[in-house]
Formats: structure tokens, sequence, C-alpha cells
């Protein structure tokens, strides 16, 4: 039994961003959790082109990449790899870059990724789950308040009949003529 990689589950979580609607992590991320240079890691990618096909792996624009340097990159240590516009990975691309690298470190630190892209995956459907719980506990709570309405109206109503009828039952007092 091969002792698993320790990576926190909060740095992978910290390494993937919403690009294109899509989860991905970047090349130099990748990189930096496989021990290899980020050089290494895209000519690796590269040379295996047929292995990424656009849902697997994208390069940003130029405006996309402008546009994440200036949310996330803000200090200039961070800036190194970012010269160029980074490879972003979906789930389906960093699994095939354990093919890619083929290294025993790739292997562990990619099985570590999967875990936490399907812990993610588990989170967002438990999150929609109950938000489906709760708009049908909303609806019910309206239909509740509607009829709780309506008793109320009933009630009216018939105190209302109660009291004439009453009114009308009643002895009067006073002078007679």
């Amino acid at each position: 039994m091969s002792k698993e990689i320790s990576i926190p589950d909060e740095i992978i979580t910290n390494k993937i961003y919403l690009i294109r609607d899509q989860k991905v992590m970047l090349d130099r991320d990748l990189a930096e959790l496989y021990g290899v240079e980020t050089k290494r890691l895209k000519e690796a990618v590269r040379r295996n082109k047929e292995r990424f096909p656009e849902d697997f792996m994208f390069e940003m624009t130029k405006e996309e990449f402008q546009n994440w340097r200036t949310q996330f990159a803000t200090s200039k240590s961070d800036q190194r790899g970012l010269r160029y516009a980074p490879f972003c990975f979906t789930e389906q691309g960093v699994t095939m870059l354990s093919c890619v690298l083929n290294s025993k470190k790739a292997i562990e630190v990619n099985i570590k990724i999967i875990r936490v892209f399907t812990k993610l995956r588990q989170m967002l459907t438990e999150n929609l789950n109950l938000q489906l719980d709760i708009e049908e506990i909303k609806k019910k709570l309206t239909n509740h308040s509607k009829n709780i309405e309506l008793v109320f109206d009933y009630l009216d109503e018939l105190n209302q009949k109660l009291d004439t009828q009453k009114a009308k039952n009643r002895n009067k007092i006073g002078y007679k003529k």
C-alpha cells in the first residue's frame, strides 16, 4: 500500500478557478503540485496534443488572461510563469496529465486532485438538493398561508352572521310605546 500524498484539500481547492463556466486548474499550479517546471509540463502536453481536446484543456485568450491577471495575480512573486497565457485543464484534462507525465508522484497527485473535484461536485449537488427542498417548503408554506387566510375569512363571515343573528333575536330594552 503506497503512502498517500499529503496535500491538504484546501490547497487544491484554492487552485481551482472558474473560467469559461468550467472548473479548471492552471498549468503552473499543476506543475507546482507535480514538482515539475511549468515549461516541462507544457512541453509534455504539446507533444501529446491529441490527448487534450478542447473540453480537456484550452489556452486562455489574451482577454481572459488579462482579466485573470488583474483579479488574481497581484504580487510580483505570484507572477512567475505568468508571462504567457496558461493552459487551463478541466477535470478530464487533469486525469489525462497523469498519463502524459507518467510518474508516481503525478499519479498520486492526480488521485488527490480528482478526489477534490469529486467532493466539490458532491457539495454542489447537495447544495442544489437543499435549494430544491427549500423551494418546495416555501411553496407549501405559501399554500398553507393562503389556506389559513381563507379559514380566517370564513370565521370572520361566520362571526358576522352570528352577530347579526344575535342582534335579531335579542330582546329590545327601553321604553315601550
